[in-house]
């Protein structure tokens, strides 16, 4: 079972393409994505993990609930 933890970035990654974003583009060590319904893009860094503040931002960014995202990273 998982919980709110820092992952790493090509975890997250999987995850944010999972939900349907798609790659825009690299800004120094920064990846954005961007999905056509969202106001912002979801941005996190390349580091070893993605700490849980950057997680919980993109989430909210997403409409995704902690629920929902667990369940996700379940699967993948």
């Amino acid at each position: 079972m998982f919980s709110l933890r820092p992952i790493s970035w090509k975890k997250f990654e999987k995850f944010v393409l999972y939900v349907g974003c798609s790659y825009e583009r690299k800004s120094g060590d920064h990846r954005v994505y961007g999905r056509s319904d969202l106001k912002r893009p979801v941005v996190f860094p390349e580091d070893k993990e993605i700490p849980i503040f950057i997680i919980r931002n993109n989430l909210r960014t997403l409409g995704i609930s902690y629920s929902e995202y667990i369940s996700i990273l379940e699967k993948l």
